[in-house]
């Protein structure tokens, strides 16, 4: 029996690399005065590079015009990230980041039935809080039994940190929850935590990943799921995901 659900945020709860994070990314860059930006096609190769402050550090070793030295690039890495964080806080309020379909139902579903749940994911606290206090209210942590983010959880998925530290907060086994994500990254480390999971799947991430135990495009329809859902006209609930993680 399923008596907790885990949710991981970028990708999973709405569509933030790409309409978010992605924008913010290059709109920290002109205010920086650096002479690049990213494509969409760019950031998600980047995406195989867990972590914001991790990605641009990544980046800038590739660039000629970042500085030399690493002490240097770190000192940029921190200033953009900083920057970008506060784009992002702004895109969430202009509300250019809706919740992805399934996914207010979903909630409402478990906050109706008792069952807790769980953020679960490594980026900053002030993002999540930025796109949960925008759509479910001030008091978004009262929806939630347990919230870890990169404060809490610094070793970055696919590092199962995060999940450990969200079921002890939660009292429940690795079996007895189960896990909302988008990305391989999330996925292993769902599977070395012990965790079911269920992927949907988002524009970066848009294929199977193995070791889920289904996937399919969105968590507001039965259709496209494997293994198929039982009733595929309607959106994906409580039900459906202990069925497929019995």
């Amino acid at each position: 029996m399923i008596r907790a659900l885990l949710w991981d945020v970028d990708g999973t709860l709405a569509e933030t690399e790409r309409d978010g994070h992605l924008v913010a990314f290059n709109r920290a860059f002109e205010t920086a005065g650096v002479p690049w930006r990213w494509s969409a096609a760019h950031y998600g190769r980047l995406l195989e590079v867990a972590g914001g402050y991790e990605r641009l550090l990544h980046d800038l070793k590739h660039r000629d015009a970042a500085p030399a030295g690493s002490a240097a690039r770190e000192g940029l890495a921190r200033q953009l990230h900083r920057l970008k964080n506060g784009f992002y806080e702004d895109i969430v309020r202009a509300g250019e980041l809706p919740l992805r379909a399934g996914v207010p139902e979903l909630l409402a579903e478990c906050t109706a039935a008792g069952v807790p749940m769980a953020i679960a994911t490594t980026t900053t606290p002030s993002n999540v809080a930025a796109l949960l206090g925008h759509h479910l209210g001030r008091d978004w942590r009262g929806r939630f039994a347990a919230v870890v983010t990169a404060a809490e959880a610094p070793r970055k998925k696919p590092d199962p940190q995060v999940y450990e530290l969200a079921l002890a907060a939660l009292g429940v086994g690795a079996r007895e929850a189960a896990a909302i994500e988008d990305a391989p990254a999330g996925v292993y480390a769902c599977r070395r935590a012990g965790v079911p999971v269920i992927v949907a799947h988002s524009h970066y991430f848009p294929d199977a990943v193995a070791g889920a135990r289904a996937a399919g495009p969105s968590l507001g329809s039965g259709a496209g799921w494997r293994p198929a859902a039982a009733v595929p006209g309607t959106r994906i609930g409580l039900e459906q995901i202990r069925r497929w993680c019995a």
